[in-house]
């Protein structure tokens, strides 16, 4: 894959901190006053709705978004905070005679959902003009059903990287892992140094499905990843079981895990990543899977990202280590000016550039400069999900159906949570993952 060896790149990259004027946080503010590349309509007196599922610093940097858009059209745009599973949220909302205008639909699956279910308006002659010249064609894709764009991915995830705590690697004199066989290495001595290895967050199932996705995208294919996102084979497949058992090999030693099962079901994501980075070389975690969206996370600690904070790509489990992005697409569920406006907004590098400046975010927009990122690992992280083009696979659980890969206390979330608990049920596992996956596609 084209990406790894820039992403092969990020444990260097950084060393640089990115801080001086030579392409760090200096340029990213310089950025931000780039002149306009997309033109908008005037759009005074109108009111828009945007609804999404962000919160905290992810909804004050979108806020950010939006007030741009509305410096420049004359629009009010309102920011409509949505419940999980969004597309629950958005019944609610239609079923009442009130959608908002447009949504950030986090699922390949929602857009599909959306569109079947007559939601979603198609995108139209200008955000398909300013998304044909700044996207690559996979990301079009992922935004069109049945090859009508509806939707555009305004913010991507490198959903492969491993974020750690430099001064506990240090102190352990361990070394940054290429192999699954290597991590589970680095995480033995790490624990043997007296700290405890790996932080999960395992109350919220979705960072198991990431877990199993990378193992699987690297142990069993590309190919083979294609066909389970599709339901074309059956969750009882040996190469699920084979995955599950490599996964088992790090959820069945509790004593690599911060908390133990228990605990780190009990352990939302931010807690795993707060906690990784807090206390100095004595963190109740040294290492914490995630994506590159870690950063924002980061950013609420003491550590600094790129010298107590750094991060190496999934370990390859296979022949090559894994690319798997997530992604939030916009979709208009109101034919307005006003809502394709906004989507045209944010199909320009102006929208991304803005978001990129203050951290914890990646555009797939390939026209986006990479000096508007604020650090050099986060640039690194984004000029490695551009280089790898189309040659990526996109978060298997957004894929499908959300009863099944993208709700709360059911399905994979809930089977995966029972398997961290007692990952030697392999068999049991898989039969629950297919009743309830050929429950969902039924549906």
């Amino acid at each position: 894959m084209v990406a790894l060896a820039a992403l092969g790149a990020l444990t260097l990259a950084g060393c640089g901190g990115g801080e001086d004027g030579d392409g760090g946080a200096a340029d990213a503010t310089k950025g931000s006053d780039s002149p306009a590349t997309v033109e908008l309509p005037k759009l005074d007196g109108q009111k828009i709705q945007v609804a999404a599922v962000w919160t905290g610093p992810e909804q004050e940097n979108f806020t950010k978004v939006l007030k741009e858009f509305e410096k420049r059209t004359g629009a009010a745009v309102t920011f409509v905070p949505a419940q999980d599973p969004i597309v629950n949220f958005l019944g609610t909302k239609i079923a009442g005679g009130s959608p908002p205008d447009v949504a950030m639909l986090p699922q390949v699956g929602a857009v599909k959902q959306a569109v079947d279910q007559k939601w979603a308006k198609p995108l139209g002659p200008e955000a398909r003009a300013e998304l044909a010249e700044n996207y690559t064609k996979g990301w079009q894709d992922l935004g069109s059903v049945d090859g009508t764009p509806y939707g555009v991915y305004f913010k991507a995830a490198n959903k492969s990287l491993v974020w750690y705590n430099n001064a506990v690697f240090e102190n352990a004199g361990a070394s940054v892992p290429k192999t699954w066989k290597d991590f589970l290495t680095t995480a033995e001595t790490i624990s043997a140094s007296g700290v405890t290895p790996v932080s999960v967050g395992g109350a919220d199932g979705w960072t198991l499905t990431d877990w199993f996705e990378n193992v699987y995208l690297s142990q069993a294919g590309p190919e083979k990843y294609d066909q389970l996102a599709r339901h074309e084979i059956k969750w009882t497949d040996p190469s699920v079981a084979q995955a599950l058992t490599t996964l088992g090999e790090l959820f069945g030693k509790p004593q690599l895990i911060a908390g133990g099962a228990d605990g780190a079901l009990q352990t939302e994501f931010p807690t795993s990543v707060t906690q990784t980075f807090t206390g100095g070389d004595q963190p109740k975690g040294a290492m914490v899977f995630e994506g590159d969206f870690v950063a924002v996370n980061i950013a609420q600690t003491d550590a600094e990202i790129g010298t107590d904070a750094k991060v190496f790509p999934f370990p390859a489990v296979g022949a090559q280590p894994p690319v798997v992005t997530g992604g939030d697409a916009a979709v208009a569920l109101k034919d307005t000016a006003g809502a394709q406006a906004l989507l045209t907004f944010l199909a320009s590098p102006d929208a991304a550039r803005i978001w990129a400046g203050s951290g914890g975010f990646i555009s797939p927009n390939k026209s986006l400069d990479a000096a508007a990122y604020p650090d050099d690992v986060q640039r690194g992280i984004a000029e490695a999900l551009i280089a790898a083009g189309d040659d990526f696979r996109f978060d298997m659980s957004d894929q499908m159906p959300q009863s099944f890969g993208g709700t709360p206390g059911k399905g994979e979330w809930k089977a995966l949570q029972d398997f961290l608990k007692n990952p030697e049920d392999v068999a049991g596992t898989q039969a629950r993952l297919e009743a309830d996956a050929a429950k969902a596609y039924r549906n």
